[in-house]
């Protein structure tokens, strides 16, 4: 007799078989890593039309395939080399001239994932795809530059004698007063107050700031403006003569009681006077040649989308009505060449006619009219050229509220276009770089903006996680604070946004001229000098949490960037307490020598400059994350608790070896920090580290 037959036993038989034959060892998650760095993307900034080879790694042994995905197309890619414990794939695409747009597929056995900017994801979404963009380069000296911000007035008094005087001009219906004392607090209405910081300030200090181990210099603006923040130019040709010298210094301050500025003889003839006008433009000449020679480059700031009423162009304050050499403003006569660069709605109120519009409405601050004036247009790309190059010879543009020029979007995107040709052309090496709130992503395609000031992307993640508070200190989130996954989601969605080129040029800030002080948000204390008074801004400071963010600023992907006096320990509100002087006589040393050890280990340790960053992991009140390239690799703790803790990591996914030691670089508390420290063992391509309360580490791998 024959044995019956069981047909399902067969089957699951068989099914069993299929499986073993399809078994690999476990996937490998942590393994998994790729960027458009330098190491993945070859080159990382390519041409139009260049071959290029994208690489992606994984565990040894642990992916049967690995597949780019770019739109409708798949490209199988080749094991190219293998290490101890890593498989490295690549392909090489031929690129067009449009953007290349990709995420990865991997399959292990029966097991499919994705990969893209997010990492392993179940489902690839386009808005997270890898990109590179054909023939867009930043330049190479900022790509994790380290600059400092300097807010003119505020920084040094070298030269007394180009001060603004009490009473010299009036602005916004007010005289204006020369601030006597250089440590008093600024006034609520600060505007026109003014404490003599200039270039020549600049100059006097040129040692400190290349002992700290700036490489770049960030001014706001310097051109010839009524207030002190000149962020409402009057004259883009010139360097203001109170920042630069004063040649002829004829004429008299306003009478008491008096209100035309037009009667204002000594500041008419300071500002129209081209003897002033000249030697300040040659300072300025000196400031940059002096900080070039010392391996330093110059960013100037450029507000294009609104001047200022006092503007030349204007002269609604009639300074250059009767000036010798200028032409009549647009307020002033219906006839002036200038009167298409302003949008005048009647047209019958000629002489002074005041029906212009105004930036957010605000008469002091007239829109520019670029779409009806080609005259306009092409004089501010004269003027985009003419400072970045011979014999001003300035690196770059920061760019003020850029996303607010013109009427409308389509208009705004072709001017940028326009400018960025026009600065390229006239200086290939010159960085362009936006001040923008929101998505970047329609700005940063490679034929616009070099990159941004980083708020979305550094600025506010840091503020919320280290202190809760809101960056004008204008709210405290309990639910943020310490929230280490809101934290890293908002870095990846928001970093998304920026390919590889302008990621790494991006302006990384604690603090600046719009926000309240770091220091200060350390603090919790919720409002303004307004309500709060300045002295709170620096009552409960907690130095240990502001050097933990120094830290993640000095390790993070981008040009980290020092508002000056946050090295010294300055405090304040939001603006205008926020542009306090620097403290000389009273500046905090240690901070100042913390935060010179972290700028040299940046310069020193090339993967904390230009290298890849990893998550490693995160919790409440913790991050760890490594920066990493085949040279070197470091780890980076942040313990905001105010207890210590003991993490296990994983830290052989960053390049190193499974054994040997990491050695710690830094290490901060609450009353200071160390350079050096313990040493760890690699055991498995693991470390156990105590990490103390309110602390931060930076700790690398050494071959012994």
């Amino acid at each position: 007799m024959y044995e019956k037959i069981d047909i399902r036993k067969i089957e699951k038989v068989e099914d069993c078989s299929r499986y073993i034959l399809g078994m690999r060892p476990v996937f490998n998650r942590k393994a998994l890593y790729t960027d458009t760095g330098e190491e993945y993307v070859t080159p990382m900034e390519p041409e139009a039309h260049e071959k290029v080879t994208i690489r992606f790694r994984t565990a040894r042994n642990n992916v049967d395939r690995v597949i780019l995905v770019s739109g409708n197309e798949c490209h199988f890619m080749e094991k190219a080399e293998c290490t101890k414990h890593f498989d490295f794939y690549a392909c090489q695409i031929q690129l067009g001239e449009e953007k290349l747009s990709y995420y990865f597929e991997l399959h292990t056995g029966r097991l499919k994932a994705y990969y893209d900017t997010r990492g392993v994801v179940h489902e690839p979404n386009q808005y997270y795809n890898f990109t590179v963009i054909p023939g867009f380069k930043t330049p190479k000296w900022a790509k994790g530059a380290v600059m400092y911000q300097i807010y003119v007035d505020r920084f040094c008094n070298g030269d007394p004698s180009n001060d603004v005087q009490t009473g010299e001009y009036c602005y916004i219906n007010e005289p204006v007063r020369r601030v006597e004392d250089w440590y008093r607090y600024p006034a609520q209405m600060d505007v026109r107050d003014f404490y003599g910081g200039d270039l020549q300030g600049v100059l006097d200090k040129m040692d400190y700031l290349q002992d700290l181990g700036v490489e770049v210099i960030y001014f706001n603006p310097l051109f010839v403006s009524p207030s002190n923040h000149k962020y409402d130019i009057q004259d883009y040709d010139n360097i203001d003569p109170h920042f630069g010298k004063l040649v002829n210094d004829e004429g008299d301050l306003l009478w008491e009681g008096q209100r035309e500025n037009r009667t204002a003889s000594k500041y008419v003839n300071r500002v129209t006077n081209r003897e002033n006008l000249e030697a300040g433009n040659r300072l300025f000449i000196q400031v940059v040649e002096e900080a070039h020679r010392r391996g330093m480059r110059v960013i100037m700031d450029g507000v294009f989308n609104h001047c200022g009423s006092f503007n030349k162009w204007l002269d609604r304050e009639r300074i250059y009505e009767n000036a010798q050499g200028y032409e009549k403003g647009a307020f002033v006569s219906a006839d002036s060449p200038y009167r298409s660069y302003f949008q005048f709605h009647q047209q019958d109120c000629w002489p002074y006619n005041g029906s212009y519009d105004g930036w957010w409405g605000h008469d002091t601050l007239p829109k520019l009219n670029y779409e009806d004036s080609r005259e306009l247009f092409e004089y501010v790309m004269h003027i985009a050229r003419k400072w970045v190059s011979p014999p001003y010879n300035a690196d770059g543009w920061r760019l003020d509220v850029a996303a607010d020029l013109g009427r409308s979007p389509e208009y705004n995107h072709y001017f940028w276009q326009e400018f960025r040709k026009a600065v390229k052309e006239a200086n290939p090496d010159a960085i362009i770089l936006a001040e923008h709130y929101g998505n970047t992503r329609d700005w940063l395609q490679g034929n616009e903006w070099d990159t941004v000031m980083n708020y979305d992307a550094f600025m506010e993640p840091v503020t919320w996680f280290l202190t809760g508070m809101e960056k004008h200190s204008d709210d405290f989130r309990e639910d943020l604070l310490g929230n280490a996954d809101s934290f890293w989601g908002a870095m990846l969605h928001h970093s998304s946004s920026f390919a590889m080129p302008s990621w790494q040029v991006a302006m990384n800030e604690l603090s600046n001229h719009d926000h309240s002080r770091f220091l200060t948000r350390t603090n919790h204390k919720v409002g303004r000098t307004g309500s709060l008074g300045p002295h709170a801004a620096e009552q409960d400071i907690n130095k240990g949490v502001f050097r933990e963010a120094v830290v993640m600023q000095m390790t993070w992907p981008g040009a980290p960037t020092i508002y000056y006096g946050d090295e010294a320990g300055l405090c304040g509100f939001t603006d205008p307490d926020n542009r306090r002087t620097y403290p000389w006589g009273r500046e905090d040393q240690e901070l100042i020598a913390f935060h010179r050890d972290m700028i040299r280990l940046r310069r020193e340790n090339d993967e904390l400059r230009t290298g890849s960053i990893m998550q490693m992991e995160g919790d409440y009140n913790f991050l760890a994350y490594g920066r990493f390239h085949r040279r070197g690799q470091c780890l980076i703790l942040i313990n905001n608790n105010d207890h210590p803790i003991t993490r296990k990591l994983m830290v052989w996914v960053l390049g190193t070896p499974k054994h040997g030691k990491m050695r710690t670089l830094i290490q901060t508390g609450r009353e200071g920090y160390s350079l050096g420290g313990p040493e760890y063992e690699l055991t498995a391509g693991r470390i156990t580290v105590e990490i103390p309360g309110t602390c931060a580490m930076v700790l690398k791998y050494f071959e012994e």
